[in-house]
């Protein structure tokens, strides 16, 4: 009997882990949802990249802000209404793309995709947190940080495989939104894998950043949701920098054409990928997460750094960026842990609504700098920019690890 309810649970845990999956890769598939046909909307409507590039400012702020408050909602209603609800919008924001005449159609369609993606993490780490057994939890985070990744590889391919067949770019907007329809209503019928209520109503109890808080929003005044929250700006700047820049700044730097050095930022996703999957057993064996979100995060820094120096041939630093990737993923299961970690039971919405919402900011701030750097004529300037975005990224992280461990152990001491 035991053997059959190990059995079911483990069932259970693949079961909500893959939905999950799923469902954040198609978040972040409509992350891509216009930028990959910039050319084809500048012949269509006559606008120029400048114009373009405000949609993805519109989309990240909306997101962000989204993202902060949604987490309110998440722990108000439940993680499951607020997640259908979201592909109703990403359904709407590529119908609204297939007919749009203009800009402003363009416009709507980003904010409809934007305001559909900034529940995902709260939504996402809430069914994780409350429905997988803490013996795979590490796992799960490392199935939806691999998923994140492939939603932005296959987006591209998705809407220009039916651009190829249809010969309209409106065909590949209407296939995005079917997409997400399919999606939805897969996540219907398999609704009780996805389900987590309410936790509003839960009594507080004590966190490992001290006891949870009372009030709705007091937990915005732990020091742990902040460092968090920096964490993840620092980091995702450094990955804006790649996925923007890499690959101009290595075609000025090593003089390779740019049809090759497009690829970086294929092999720096796909390395990520293998990173998060190795990272989910050092998550789940780590005491010490801060430390291994530092030696991870420091050698891909150091990495980037030697890129930047020019001193490596072409090939092998287009090898040695993707290698930075690895390091970088390798961390994030273990990010996502110290975040939990850091976490006050019956706040874990807000608290990752928060938190996540630093994504956003990153990749909005950075973005105008690292450019700036490029058109300074200073291409290894990108690199290094990056790599020390990424030490901050470790600074706050430690400062997490240290404020945790500082508690409980006061908390230890009360008690004896």
């Amino acid at each position: 009997m035991d053997q059959q309810a190990g059995t079911g649970a483990r069932r259970d845990d693949f079961r909500t882990i893959g939905l999950v999956g799923v469902a954040h890769g198609t978040s972040h598939f409509f992350h891509m949802l216009l930028p990959p046909l910039f050319p084809f909307f500048k012949d269509s409507f006559g606008v120029g990249y400048a114009e373009l590039g405000l949609l993805v400012t519109l989309f990240f702020v909306i997101s962000g802000i989204g993202q902060a408050l949604s987490g309110f909602l998440v722990d108000r209603v439940g993680a499951r209404p607020v997640l259908l609800a979201s592909f109703g919008c990403f359904a709407a924001a590529g119908f609204a793309a297939a007919a749009a005449t203009g800009m402003q159609g363009l416009m709507w369609a980003a904010a409809l995709a934007a305001v559909g993606n900034s529940p995902f993490h709260p939504v996402d780490f809430t069914i994780l947190n409350r429905r997988v057994s803490q013996s795979r939890l590490g796992h799960a985070f490392s199935v939806h940080g691999i998923s994140g990744n492939l939603g932005w590889a296959a987006a591209p391919l998705f809407q220009l495989a039916i651009i190829h067949v249809t010969g309209s770019w409106r065909w590949a907007m209407v296939g995005c939104a079917l997409w997400a329809l399919v999606v939805l209503a897969v996540l219907v019928w398999q609704r009780a894998a996805v389900d987590a209520g309410p936790v509003l109503a839960q009594p507080a109890r004590q966190s490992d950043d001290g006891a949870a808080p009372a009030g709705t929003f007091a937990f915005l005044r732990l020091p742990a949701v902040w460092l968090c929250f920096s964490f993840f700006a620092f980091s995702t700047a450094a990955l804006a920098a790649i996925q923007g820049f890499a690959a101009p700044a290595l075609s000025k730097m090593y003089g390779m054409p740019a049809q090759t050095t497009v690829y970086v930022v294929t092999a720096y996703m796909v390395s990520g990928a293998l990173g998060i999957l190795a990272g989910g057993f050092l998550a789940v064996r780590s005491q010490r997460l801060e430390l291994t979100i530092g030696v991870c995060l420091v050698a891909a820094a150091l990495l980037l750094v030697l890129v930047g120096s020019g001193l490596l041939p072409g090939p092998l630093a287009l090898a040695v960026t993707a290698l930075a990737g690895f390091g970088s993923g390798l961390a994030g299961p273990s990010r996502d842990m110290l975040i939990r970690r850091a976490s006050p039971p019956g706040a874990t919405g807000r608290v990752y609504g928060t938190v996540y919402s630093g994504l956003d900011i990153g990749f909005a701030l950075s973005a105008p700098v690292f450019g700036a750097i490029l058109d300074g004529g200073r291409p290894g300037g990108v690199f290094v920019a990056a790599a020390l975005a990424l030490v901050l990224g470790v600074a706050s992280a430690s400062l997490v690890g240290l404020r945790v461990a500082w508690t409980s152990r006061r908390r230890q001491a009360r008690a004896a």
